[in-house]
């Protein structure tokens, strides 16, 4: 009862200011209008009184809107969120069939950490609640940090995201998007997110740390996969990509990069920036500019008078350059995305097949010396999907291949993903259980913060910004372009009540 009382005077303290703030900007606009008599007139003869409004006040009344919006919906959410973990509780208990007596002290048990939740959820989390270990991936709009949390030592995967770039690239909806999907699929094939706050000049994002690193760098490191590991790895990557569509998500953004690997070597999908599906505030006309210039290194490369051999080393060379820079590589978007005529979720399918072929052979089938030409490849799918003869691989992978990179109306996983999953190429994996048995290619852990499987990158300022930084963005202007990003924060319940929970492989540094 306290609690409901204390949310409505809360509710009520909230509203009261939004309204002071509205009318304090009406007022001072007011004193600085000449011709109010005028105005009253246009208002007399039923002229609209939003026309009269600056643009000052039209975003102070947006911003407003937003925030009661959200308050509102985080309300309804906590609630809905804390229905659910008291019937998963009271589910997993009669399970597991317990006493009248046990059941008590579970409920009891759980109560605490609901209560606990909440007490933890109201304090501020910010950067210095975490210490920084070191630089483990960079891209174009901020970089990934292994930090551990100080106050309970644990170890996570820090995403960093500098608002600027947000704004003046407009990204604003792919990272609106990221985080929210995040929120919603709690999964075991998607990477969590514990936390999510913000300060003044960039975004974070702390979720797992997972050891393994991601299949670009494990691809990066052999000259092809096996036949029997690639199976594993796509049978997984089909469950974790049939997790988000069940989910009503399309991810858009399937490619090696996004598969990481946790510390046992299993797949988990990240990288959500370009996911759809969920609200029309995260759909943006991402792929339209296809108009830029690659590296010079890599526009000189002439593809089509290459081997196999030379093809994937030619790749390989490049690839880690295209990944951190703002062009990306198209070669794995399907070509109904390209065409912007609509498409599903049949486009993820797409992008697997692509990777399929690129685990066999050594290289991705559109891979070209620029953007433009992998595009015109992608396009003209039927003619430039071949096989090299030098790369011998079974007919099963072949046929799977060709059935995930086909027409839409055609394409395998159109009924339902059991059509995947019964592929000839699939034969003996038994997908209720693909997670608890090895992985295809060991993972080892030697510590809590092993980043043998990352690459190495220098420290970088971006969480020291400087005087130049500070400057360009006045704290007025800095304040303006928040209202945008409202409502970012957001804490796990399981990352605040969670404690030693750090794994004993890691621990102890075995698998």
């Amino acid at each position: 009862m306290k609690g409901r009382v204390g949310a409505a005077r809360c509710l009520t303290e909230f509203k009261d200011r939004a309204i002071a703030a509205l009318m304090i900007s009406r007022t001072r606009e007011r004193a600085q209008i000449p011709h109010l008599r005028s105005r009253r007139s246009m208002a007399m003869t039923g002229q609209s009184s939003c026309s009269s409004m600056s643009n000052h006040t039209k975003e102070r009344v947006t911003m407003a809107k937003v925030t009661l919006e959200n308050f509102y919906s985080n309300l309804i959410a906590q609630h809905e969120e804390r229905e659910m973990r008291q019937q998963k509780l009271e589910k997993v208990m009669d399970q597991e069939g317990l006493a009248d007596e046990e059941k008590r002290i579970r409920r009891s048990e759980h109560a605490r950490k609901e209560t606990e939740f909440l007490r933890l959820k109201r304090t501020r989390l910010g950067l210095e609640d975490f210490e920084s270990l070191k630089v483990i991936g960079r891209g174009a709009f901020g970089e990934v940090r292994l930090v551990q949390k100080k106050d309970t030592g644990h170890v996570y995967a820090m995403k960093i995201l500098r608002k600027a770039d947000m704004l003046e690239k407009e990204q604003v909806g792919h990272i609106r998007a990221e985080r929210d999907i995040l929120v919603e699929a709690d999964s075991l094939w998607v990477v969590k997110m514990f936390y999510s706050f913000q300060d003044k000049m960039n975004l974070y994002l702390i979720m797992e740390f997972l050891p393994g690193g991601d299949m670009m760098t494990l691809l990066m490191k052999m000259d092809t996969l096996s036949e029997e590991a690639t199976q594993f790895y796509i049978a997984e990557t089909v469950l974790a990509i049939d997790s988000i569509h069940q989910l009503s998500f399309i991810h858009r953004d399937i490619k090696p990069d996004n598969l990481l690997l946790d510390a046992r070597g299993h797949v988990k999908l990240s990288d959500f920036g370009l996911c759809t599906g969920l609200k029309k505030a995260h759909r943006t006309d991402f792929y339209k500019n296809l108009n830029h210039s690659l590296p010079s290194d890599l526009s000189k490369q002439t593809f089509q008078n290459m081997n196999s051999k030379r093809k994937a080393e030619t790749w390989k060379r490049n690839r880690r350059q295209l990944a951190f820079s703002t062009v990306g590589t198209p070669d794995y978007i399907a070509p109904e995305v390209f065409m912007q005529n609509g498409y599903n979720k049949l486009c993820d399918w797409w992008s697997l097949g692509v990777i399929m072929y690129e685990m066999l052979i050594g290289y991705p089938p559109f891979c070209s010396e620029t953007p433009q030409e992998t595009y015109r490849k992608v396009m003209n799918w039927r003619e430039t999907l071949t096989f090299p003869p030098e790369v011998p691989i079974s007919e099963k992978a072949k046929d799977l291949i060709l059935r995930f990179c086909c027409e839409e109306e055609h394409r395998i996983g159109a009924v339902s993903v059991e059509e995947i999953k019964s592929n000839p190429f699939f034969e003996g994996v038994d997908y209720d259980h693909i997670r608890e048995r090895p992985a295809a290619i060991p993972i080892n852990i030697k510590s809590i913060d092993d980043t043998s499987n990352f690459d190495e990158f220098p420290d970088s300022d971006i969480l020291t910004p400087t005087t130049t930084q500070v400057s360009n963005h006045s704290e007025a202007d800095l304040k303006n372009k928040d209202w945008v990003f409202i409502n970012y924060t957001y804490k796990r319940f399981e990352g605040l009540t969670a404690r030693g929970a750090i794994p004993s492989y890691m621990k102890s540094g075995k698998r």
